[in-house]
């Protein structure tokens, strides 16, 4: 049995796409891990507020 061949070129559309996904994916959390951070009436971000966003998730974010 062959394996099938492997593509190894990105359109440039596609690599858009998946950046503008990524920043999307990182400005939401962000600003999730910030009021996170608010909410524990600090400025600062730490870790826990991230792993708290990412735990809360939301709308539209099936991890």
């Amino acid at each position: 049995m062959l394996a099938p061949p492997q593509i190894n070129r990105w359109t440039a559309e596609a690599l858009v796409a998946l950046q503008e996904a990524a920043e999307d994916y990182l400005v939401g959390l962000f600003s999730d891990s910030m009021l996170c951070a608010i909410h524990a009436r600090r400025v600062t971000l730490m870790r826990k507020d991230f792993e708290l966003a990412r735990r809360l998730g939301g709308k539209g974010r099936p991890w």
